[in-house]
C-alpha cells in the first residue's frame, strides 16, 4: 500500500466510509423514545466521526452530505427531502465542531472535548431545525413541537450522538492505523 496516493487513500477511504454509513443504517435503527417512535437511532454517524477526525472537518461534511443523500434515496427513503435534509444539518453541525476541534490538537483529550462539544452542538441545532422540519414534516402546529423539545428531541439527540461518540472514540485508533499505518501520527 505504500505505492498508493494519499489523494487515492484519502478518496477510497471516504467512499468506503460514506458505504459503512449506509450500510449501518440498513441494518441497525430502532426507536429510542416510546413518544416519537419516528426517531430511530442508528450508528450511521460513527463512520463519517471516523473520515472528520481522519480527514478534517471539510471532509467530514463532504461525507455526511454523500452518506445522507445515499441513506435518503435508498434504506431511509420514507422520510423523503426533510430526513436527508435533517441529517445532514444533524451530522453536519456535529461534524464541524468535532472536526474542527480536533484538527488543532490531535489527542486523546481533545478527541473527548471534540466529541462533547459536537454532541452539544448537534443538539443544540436539532432543537432549532426540528422547529422548522418537523412541523412540515408531521403535519403539526409548531407550538406543538415545541412541547416536544425537552421531553423528545433534546435527550434523543443527545443519546444518539453520545453513544455514536463513545464508539467513535473508541474505534478511531485501530482504524486509523489500518488506514495511515502503525506510523501514525494520529494519537487519538
Amino acid at each position: 500500500m505504500k505505492n498508493i496516493s494519499p489523494d487515492v487513500r484519502r478518496l477510497t477511504t471516504l467512499a468506503l466510509l460514506a458505504a459503512v454509513a449506509v450500510v449501518l443504517v440498513a441494518i441497525l435503527h430502532f426507536p429510542l423514545l416510546p413518544a416519537a417512535p419516528f426517531l430511530e437511532y442508528d450508528p450511521a454517524d460513527i463512520p463519517i466521526l471516523i473520515g472528520t477526525f481522519l480527514f478534517g472537518p471539510a471532509a467530514g461534511l463532504a461525507l455526511t452530505v454523500a452518506a445522507s443523500v445515499l441513506q435518503g434515496l435508498t434504506v431511509s427513503s420514507s422520510s423523503g427531502v426533510i430526513g436527508i435534509v435533517m441529517h445532514i444539518f444533524a451530522t453536519g453541525s456535529f461534524a464541524l465542531v468535532a472536526g474542527n476541534v480536533y484538527k488543532k490538537r490531535r489527542t486523546r483529550k481533545a478527541a473527548v472535548l471534540a466529541l462533547v462539544l459536537g454532541t452539544l452542538t448537534m443538539t443544540a441545532a436539532m432543537c432549532v431545525w426540528n422547529l422548522v422540519f418537523t412541523p412540515i414534516f408531521m403535519g403539526q402546529p409548531v407550538k406543538d413541537i415545541i412541547g416536544m423539545l425537552l421531553p423528545v428531541f433534546i435527550p434523543f439527540n443527545l443519546i444518539k450522538a453520545s453513544v455514536n461518540s463513545v464508539v467513535t472514540f473508541f474505534v478511531y485508533k485501530p482504524i486509523s492505523r489500518a488506514v495511515f499505518g502503525e506510523k501514525s501520527t494520529q494519537t487519538a
